[in-house]
C-alpha cells in the first residue's frame, strides 16, 4: 500500500513539474516574438523613410533621368504663369537648377499659396516639347515649410549662340546690352504675346513676351509698347526653350 502511494505521489509531482516547464517555455517564446516584431517594425519604418528622403531627386538626377520617365524634385517658385480648370504653370528653380512644370494639378486656393520664394516638392514625369523640358502635365504637388528663395538674375549674355545655354534651361537671367530690332504682338496688335528680336554683337536673338507670365497690364508688356528700333535695353527673362531658345521676359530697362 505504501509503495502504491509513493509511486502515485511521484507522478503527481512530475506532472506538476511538467505544468510549469511548458508555462515557463510559452512566455518566453511570447517575449521572444514581441521583441521581433518590435524591431521588425521599426526597422520597416527606417528604411521607408530612407525611401521617401532617396526618391527627391538633385539637379544632376533630374537632368540625367530619362524623358518620360517619373521624376520627384524639390524647388522654389520663382514665377506662376498661368492657373486654370484647377491645373497651374510655374517657373521653380534652387541653388542648382531649374524646373519648368506645366499644367500641374492645382486647386485655385493653393494657386494663391505658391507665392515667389515657396518651396515645394513635385512629383511628376520628366517630358520635351519642342526642346523645352518640363515637368508634364498631371504632376503633384506638396508645399514644405522652409525659408523663402528667390534666385538672382544670372548674366548670359555671353552664352547666346552658344551650346551652353540650354545648360541654364528655365533659370532665371539677364541679358545686357542688347539691341532691339523688332517688336511683333502676335495676331498684329496689343493684347497676346509679343515677339522681340534683340540683337547681340552680329547675332539676332528671338525673345518672348509671354501674355500669361506678364499680362497686358503689367509693366514690362507696357514698357514693350514703347521701344523702338535700335533701343539698347537689358532684359531679364526665364531661359525658356522653343524649337531653340526663346526666353521669356519679365523685365525690361532702356538703357539711358
Amino acid at each position: 500500500m505504501k509503495k502504491i502511494l509513493a509511486m502515485l505521489l511521484a507522478l503527481a509531482m512530475a506532472s506538476t513539474f511538467a505544468a510549469c516547464g511548458n508555462d515557463t517555455d510559452d512566455g518566453e517564446d511570447t517575449s521572444a516574438d514581441t521583441t521581433v516584431a518590435e524591431d521588425t517594425t521599426a526597422e520597416d519604418t527606417t528604411v521607408a523613410e530612407d525611401e521617401t528622403d532617396a526618391a527627391v531627386m538633385s539637379y544632376a538626377d533630374y537632368v540625367a533621368a530619362e524623358l518620360e520617365s517619373e521624376v520627384v524634385i524639390e524647388a522654389y517658385v520663382q514665377a506662376k504663369q498661368s492657373w486654370w480648370d484647377n491645373k497651374a504653370t510655374i517657373y521653380t528653380q534652387d541653388e542648382d537648377g531649374a524646373y519648368f512644370i506645366y499644367e500641374m494639378a492645382c486647386s485655385e486656393e493653393d494657386y494663391a499659396k505658391l507665392v515667389p520664394g515657396t518651396k515645394i516638392k513635385v512629383t511628376g514625369y520628366k517630358t520635351a516639347w519642342e526642346g523645352e523640358v518640363e515637368i508634364a502635365s498631371g504632376a503633384t504637388f506638396e508645399i514644405i515649410e522652409a525659408d523663402p528663395y528667390i534666385a538672382e538674375a544670372i548674366d548670359l549674355t555671353d552664352k547666346l549662340g552658344t551650346d551652353e545655354l540650354i545648360n541654364y534651361q528655365n533659370q532665371f537671367a539677364a541679358f545686357k546690352g542688347m539691341t532691339v530690332e523688332a517688336v511683333e504682338y502676335k495676331n498684329g496688335e496689343p493684347g497676346d504675346d509679343v515677339y522681340l528680336t534683340l540683337g547681340y554683337g552680329d547675332a539676332s536673338y528671338s525673345f518672348c513676351l509671354e501674355i500669361y507670365l506678364t499680362g497686358a497690364d503689367t509693366e514690362v508688356y507696357q514698357t514693350v509698347g514703347t521701344l523702338e528700333v535700335g533701343d539698347v535695353v537689358d532684359v531679364e527673362a526665364f531661359v525658356y526653350w522653343y524649337q531653340g531658345a526663346n526666353p521669356h521676359v519679365v523685365s525690361i530697362t532702356v538703357a539711358e
